[in-house]
């Protein structure tokens, strides 16, 4: 059998991988990735035979979208079950080709989608080129720029979290104001409104250059160079639980002086309460500047409650099922999610759905777990949405255990890497042993039995006291209108205008 391939670019529909061979039809041809992949559709009986495989695919209830930027196995299913090797079949590989929502190109049985850069601009040289020309452009004075605000979240990966939430409200209440979102590639989803822009693109480099405010959760990426009346607000991805920046074990004169350049780009700051603010103004020497202790906006839908039901029928999860939520924080050491819990075991013994979800920076080199009652959602865009789904929290390290809190509900710990993280790779503020708002394990036994009885009980009776304490520390301004406060402050301080 010869199979020849090529990828169809036709605008009125998705691109797609075009297969067509000789003889009886195969059963099926799939595009498999770590976080995504789309099925075929077959046509033709007898002497040929047509795959179509989309190069979108819907995820979560949502409409479809470009594949996420990666490596792709074209896996073929023949007639008999048996599989057939495309690498040995193809006729002819097919070079890279451009359509307006990735570059595609195939080589053996490996489909390798990229953002739809053009390779010109992509490369080293391109980018050198348009960094200088962000770079120089003349400095026209606040008058010069757009009335517009350039977000970014978790460095493009996703558009979630307080930008997310600021996003939204300033949607409600200055509809006139233009805002970008800076992505990793068309695969990222962003709010209505918004207008996506691919990081290293043209468009990317000018909307940052041009928008008078750029609202962004973690570090500036790349060159960046203020222009008058240019304003940054970091707004913090979550209070710090372990040791940040500055403060960071082992001591480091380039990382030290690399956090002091960092934060000099940032106008305001944001924090989640008085805790926090404490804690960012040292860690990234940040002492003259203003920080806005408002709560977090991505915390507004944990206390105005509504939309777990929603979430929950995305992910194909029943109105009467119990839902755990599991969300490790990210190891210095390794690129992939922790791996010390048997995630299928545990939904099994507790009779739960166990949504498992990744940081951010294990998206890129992890894939999706898989099992029965297992719903991976390190990909899901916004972590707020799980959260109001859950009936529990299992965590470890991850500041989200300072957001569960406002829901109420009960959170637990799984640490049995405790005394390594906290004496080697990183180090913690607060002895979280003595003030933790639920039970902290180290077994896959103590686990689940704590997590049985969390979801029939709620907060356990031995921590009630610990968690209200711990209420009043850290989510006292947690109270649904966090955007609406520091939008407002945008809108007084000008910011951006209203129109």
């Amino acid at each position: 059998m010869t199979i020849t391939a090529r990828i169809d670019t036709d605008a009125a529909a998705a691109p797609a991988l075009v297969l067509t061979g000789s003889g009886t039809r195969p059963r099926a041809v799939t595009v498999s990735g770590r976080r995504a992949s789309s099925e075929g559709r077959l046509t033709g009986r007898g002497v040929s035979w047509t795959a179509r495989v989309p190069l979108h695919a819907a995820r979560w209830g949502g409409g479809a979208l470009p594949l996420p930027t990666g490596a792709y196995a074209v896996e073929i299913t023949g007639a008999d079950g048996a599989p057939i090797d495309l690498g040995a079949e193809l006729a002819d590989d097919v070079p890279a080709t451009m359509t307006p929502t990735m570059r595609v190109s195939l080589s053996g049985a490996t489909l390798e989608v990229r953002p739809p850069i053009d390779p010109a601009y992509e490369s080293a040289e391109g980018q050198a080129a348009l960094e200088r020309r962000y770079a120089t452009r003349p400095k026209s004075g606040r008058a010069g720029l757009e009335n517009a605000v350039f977000f970014e979240s978790f460095y493009g990966r996703n558009a979630s979290c307080n930008p997310r939430a600021i996003d939204r409200e300033l949607a409600r209440v200055a509809p006139g104001v233009t805002r970008y979102w800076s992505v990793v590639d068309l695969s990222v989803a962003v709010p209505d409104g918004g207008i996506p822009v691919v990081e290293g693109s043209p468009a990317w480099w000018r909307a940052r250059g041009s928008a008078r405010l750029l609202v962004v959760n973690d570090w500036l990426r790349r060159r960046y160079e203020r222009r008058p009346g240019q304003v940054v607000l970091q707004t913090w991805h979550g209070t710090p639980l372990k040791r940040l920046a500055l403060h960071r074990p082992g001591f480091d004169p380039r990382r030290a002086l690399a956090v002091v350049r960092e934060s000099l780009r940032w106008n305001v700051l944001l924090a989640q309460n008085p805790y926090g603010e404490r804690v960012m103004r040292k860690a990234y020497a940040f002492l003259r500047r203003p920080v806005w202790v408002e709560g977090y906006p991505r915390n507004d839908a944990l206390r105005r409650g509504g939309g777990g039901d929603r979430t929950r029928r995305a992910l194909g999860i029943g109105e009467d099922e119990r839902v755990v939520l599991y969300a490790p924080t990210w190891r210095d050491d390794r690129d992939e999610i922790v791996d010390f819990l048997d995630l299928e075991r545990l939904a099994g013994d507790t009779g739960a759905v166990v949504l498992v979800r990744g940081h951010s920076r294990t998206i890129p080199a992890g894939s999706d777990a898989h099992g029965a009652r297992i719903v991976d959602v390190t990909a899901y865009p916004d972590v707020s949405d799980l959260l109001v789904a859950a009936d529990a929290l299992v965590t470890d390290y991850s500041s989200v255990m300072f957001d569960y809190t406002a829901t109420g509900k009960p959170i637990l710990f799984f640490t049995p890497d405790l005394a390594d993280y906290r004496e080697r790779l990183r180090g913690f503020y607060f002895d979280l042993g003595a003030h933790a708002p639920g039970p902290m394990t180290t077994s896959q036994a103590d686990l689940t039995a704590a997590l049985t009885a969390a979801l029939e009980e709620g907060v356990l009776p031995a921590f009630v006291d610990r968690y209200a304490q711990w209420q009043d520390m850290f989510n006292a301004r947690d109270d649904g209108h966090a955007a609406e406060r520091v939008v407002a402050r945008i809108l007084d301080q000008r910011f951006v205008d209203r129109a």
